[in-house]
């Protein structure tokens, strides 16, 4: 799973606001008109959460500079926000009588869609304070300017603030806009600048980054071949990690049948664009047994130019992109797939891949691998996503989101949290298993994704420290922002979705599928080879970057044998049919209480070859940090994840 920041000027890495948001409800709250602090004029509406909580008295250096460059996004609330939430919720709910009576995008822009007056009177108040208007679109106005224009418009102050041993300009006071304006504004972002991101670099891509390659021994399936001269755990010895899953594998233990996608466009976002997807997917389905691609069955809208490069990491971003093509494929193999890549990283240029897909419905079924923790995103961000996913509902379009890959994020960040836009009410998040599939591609049993790590001894005779320490888990918990949305009332337990002096809570995943790397998929992807050439060479990943488009497949096979009706935001689909047997209950001692599970894993110490050896180590499953996957829905696997009856249980 791939972290985001937001475009220049503004940057996530900072704590969310304090003041809980109605995201349920969609819309940005608006305060009442008040003068603010500088002494501006009354008659405005707080956009709230534009004031981040790291711009404090303490931290406070000073007056910005009046002549310092400011580049913002102001987002449209468009006609009728609320009823754009509201009919969103409606069109998705299967006990509401407008379920599944979805909009065209033209529908939509009539109904809910900013006015031209709305867009003239907000370009006037814009301008009139001397930003300039550098781009319009149906969802937002992208201004340009210096900080006293800035300061005019929005009737707040930018100052400069320390923050984490740098100086970044941010709003003193919650940005704000006329009162006239308050159902045509949603919010504005871009009025802090932390962190200073790159300059703007040329269109032209790097080549992919440096092989990987796994080492083995290897189980071909789950079992198959056990360490017998390693040192035994849990009472028996480790059968070796599999050198990879593959679609018959993965279609037999999700109960995937006769059913292939046909008919039913799978989208997927990522930043930037593989220069060799199309032949890596080719040669991959030709290796690993999976129906060729059909012309024109991989599609991809990319943007004129690519910025970020270095700062993204952009050729890290190939394997994403590499990973969420063939896993879609494997799964859904008659699905077309349309790839959407961002211009970069960053959640503006996220956000406008996200927006094509609404706009021009490429696609029913959305997957997204890449998120970040919730304590980087703000409210103006995240009214911004729900605007998008609302949209997308009402049209008949659901969104999926990987969990995150470090459990509850202590580990990571010091603090218990959920990933966004995973943690969004509109979208599906999909968290993780480990996934045993046996003999004649049977599926066995599954635990939540959370692994420990124990290295062999230099003497071989036992597992140092066993088990080990975390090294990694499915995303989960409960969101400390996002309210409970209306599905997971009387399914999820109040102790995992009640939050001290909030209530009940949005908790995280809904759904969840293979994402172990010890249990992982076989991916397929041209890399760097050690002599500088380029090489194509197979390797197991995981991940829930693999859960979320394992789940998108699934989805087009389920929207397949609804012949072809589009299921939309499922998360109320995916919650009525709880604790039936559409769902592998997942839990992390599948053989029953106290037998605790692991695998034996062979790495190069190098990533490459044996030139520096390798390093033995034992992964025990099911131990996710603080989170657990137990009987009916947990914060590790949600609901569960498909089984055998699942696809066949949406069939009219």
């Amino acid at each position: 799973m791939r972290s985001t920041r937001t475009r220049s000027p503004r940057a996530r890495a900072r704590l969310a606001w304090a003041a809980t948001l109605p995201l349920v409800a969609g819309a940005l709250a608006l305060g009442a008109p008040a003068a603010d602090a500088a002494g501006h004029d009354g008659g405005r509406h707080a956009l709230q959460g534009t004031k981040p909580l790291w711009a404090t008295r303490q931290a406070d250096q000073g007056a910005t500079a009046a002549a310092t460059a400011v580049s913002a996004r102001v987002y449209l609330a468009g006609r009728d926000a609320k009823g754009l939430a509201d009919y969103a919720r409606a069109v998705s709910d299967p006990h509401s009588a407008a379920y599944g009576k979805y909009l065209s995008p033209a529908q939509v822009r009539a109904r809910y869609g900013a006015t031209h007056d709305q867009i003239a009177k907000v370009t006037d108040w814009l301008e009139r304070s001397g930003l300039k208007v550098t781009g319009t679109t149906n969802r937002y106005l992208a201004v340009k300017g210096d900080a006293a224009a800035a300061e005019r418009a929005f009737a707040t102050d930018l100052h400069n603030y320390r923050k984490a041993g740098h100086t970044y300009h941010a709003p003193s006071t919650t940005a704000s806009a006329p009162a006239s304006l308050a159902g045509a504004v949603l919010t504005v972002t871009g009025l802090d600048n932390a962190p200073k991101l790159a300059k703007h670099h040329s269109g032209e891509l790097p080549p992919p980054e440096g092989v990987f390659r796994n080492s083995g021994p290897f189980s071909s399936y789950y079992g198959s071949r056990t360490a017998k001269k390693l040192p035994p755990a849990y009472g028996s010895r480790a059968p070796y990690a599999i050198k990879g899953y593959t679609g018959k594998q993965l279609r037999a233990a999700y109960g995937a049948k006769k059913w292939t996608g046909k008919g039913v466009t799978v989208a997927i976002t990522d930043a930037y664009a593989s220069p060799t997807i199309a032949q890596d997917a080719a040669r991959y389905a030709a290796r690993n047994g999976d129906p060729r691609y059909r012309s024109g069955q991989i599609s991809q809208v990319l943007p004129k130019d690519y910025t970020h490069i270095e700062e993204c990491g952009a050729a890290g971003w190939y394997g994403e992109e590499t990973l969420d093509v063939e896993a879609v494929h494997a799964v859904a193999p008659d699905s077309d797939i349309v790839y959407v890549g961002g211009a970069s990283c960053m959640d503006d240029d996220l956000l406008d891949s996200l927006g094509k897909i609404v706009d021009g419905h490429l696609a029913d079924i959305v997957s997204n691998s890449w998120g970040d923790i919730e304590a980087n995103e703000t409210p103006d961000v995240a009214a911004a996503y729900d605007q998008i996913f609302q949209q997308g509902a009402v049209q008949g379009i659901g969104f999926y989101f990987s969990s995150g890959d470090n459990g509850d994020e202590v580990a990571n960040t010091g603090t218990k949290q959920v990933d966004t836009p995973a943690n969004s009410a509109w979208v599906t998040a999909v968290g993780g298993t480990s996934l045993a599939v046996g003999k004649h591609d049977a599926y066995q049993w599954e635990t939540g994704w959370g692994t420990q790590k124990a290295v062999l001894a230099k003497d071989g005779s036992s597992w140092a420290g066993f088990p080990g320490t975390f090294n990694g888990g499915a995303g989960g918990g409960t969101s400390k922002t996002v309210p409970q949305p209306f599905y997971q009332r009387g399914v999820v337990p109040d102790g995992l979705s009640n939050v001290a002096l909030k209530g009940a809570m949005r908790t995280v995943p809904d759904i969840a599928a293979v994402a172990d790397p010890n249990t992982g998929f076989l991916v397929g992807q041209t890399q760097t080879l050690p002599d500088g050439s380029l090489g194509y060479d197979e390797y197991r990943i995981g991940g829930t970057s693999l859960a979320a488009p394992v789940i998108a497949g699934v989805q087009a096979l389920a929207q397949q044998a609804r012949h072809g009706v589009a299921i939309g935001f499922a998360n109320p689909a995916i919650y009525q049919r709880y604790g039936t047997a559409a769902y592998h209950d997942v839990t992390d001692h599948p053989l029953g209480a106290g037998r605790d599970l692991a695998v034996a894993r062979v790495d190069y110490v190098n990533g490459t070859d044996d030139a520096k050896g390798t390093t033995t180590s034992l992964r025990s499953l099911g131990k996710d940090s603080s989170l657990h996957a137990g009987v009916g829905y947990d914060d590790v696997t949600g609901v569960g994840s498909p089984g055998a009856g699942y696809v066949t249980s949406y069939r009219p």
